[in-house]
């Protein structure tokens, strides 16, 4: 029998630095409220947004994944060339050929590098943060670039209140590398294919959503994923530093953030809530505000961070790690 070598490997991995873009454009609940059926009042209620950004005509998905990761590399003390590995995690490409990956990782100078787009829709940051985890220990990939980005007004009907309140574009990113000790807890990952019909494009075309039935999925399915995650890593729900969900709805924050503390998180922790001046930018969402949260003081290095992604497919993730 032939037995196989493998790749030298890392015994653990880690998030070695984190980076973050928005568009410029910032659009306020009364900019909306000029042109369709809603108010302010209405959606700080409904979803807890008071401003998104939304990207120009001519600023790509791309542009804004080349502008993260660029960051999340400097932040890492790297060079383009430290990095083997660019996977980005995405559901809004204009086209599916070709991929964004290998031409984020062109752009940033990542020469050579393995790259590729995973669609997870909001929970792909968590998907893309466990298999770059995984390249990494199994010795494939030396240093991984992690981003999620999204342009999401390019698939959304600017006429339909439910959904144009919501999303928004931006990108965040994350590198991955070898540690001496565990800094990225297993991922817990799943789907329900059944539900798929809750997130999906009407007419070939438009992001839909029917909104009562998400966050009734969201707030009673999502928190034992998270609890699952935090078995999975050895760590207390009462380690927990920071909670960094998904930022799809703060109702729903508010929600997995209640469940927790009743199986023992602490009443200190810090709960990611980005998503009321950011929107839902769906898979960027949770490396956004991670880098937001850092940026203001919310979290600092060493702390012990549970992110969580659900969304469309419906496909959810979550894993705990150690905030760079």
């Amino acid at each position: 029998m032939t037995t196989l070598r493998l790749a030298p490997g890392a015994a653990a991995s880690r998030i070695l630095g984190v980076g973050s873009f928005q568009p410029e454009r910032i659009v306020t609940n009364h900019e909306l409220s000029e042109r369709m059926d809603t108010t302010d009042e209405w959606i700080r209620e409904r979803v807890g947004i008071v401003e998104r950004r939304f990207a120009a005509k001519d600023q790509k998905l791309v542009d804004m994944a080349v502008t993260a990761g660029a960051k999340a590399l400097a932040d890492a003390g790297l060079s383009p060339s430290d990095a083997d590995t660019v996977i980005l995690a995405n559901c809004t490409m204009p086209t599916p050929i070709p991929n964004g990956a290998a031409q984020v990782a062109d752009r940033i100078g990542v020469k050579a590098a393995g790259a590729f787009d995973l669609n997870a829709a909001c929970a792909g940051f968590c998907y893309a943060l466990g298999t770059a985890s995984d390249l990494v220990r199994a010795g494939s990939a030396r240093r991984v670039l992690v981003i999620g980005a999204e342009k999401l007004t390019d698939w959304v009907d600017h006429e339909d209140r439910a959904n144009a309140i919501i999303f928004a574009d931006g990108a965040g990113a994350a590198v991955v590398g070898p540690a001496d000790e565990p800094g990225i807890g297993p991922v817990v990952w799943g789907s329900a294919g059944d539900l798929t019909d809750m997130i999906r494009l009407r007419d070939d075309r438009w992001i839909f959503q029917e909104g009562q039935s998400v966050f009734r999925w969201a707030t009673t399915r999502i928190a034992p994923i998270a609890l699952r995650a935090l078995e999975a890593a050895g760590v207390a729900p009462a380690d927990v530093d920071v909670l960094i969900p998904h930022q799809a709805n703060l109702r729903i924050v508010e929600s997995i953030a209640k469940k927790l503390r009743a199986h023992g998180a602490r009443e200190d922790m810090v709960v990611a809530d980005d998503i009321v001046y950011s929107g839902n930018t769906s898979s960027a969402s949770i490396p956004m505000a991670m880098d937001h949260m850092r940026a203001a003081g919310r979290v600092k290095p060493g702390d012990v961070a549970l992110l969580v992604g659900f969304g469309a497919g419906l496909s959810y993730a979550a894993q705990v790690v150690i905030c760079p």
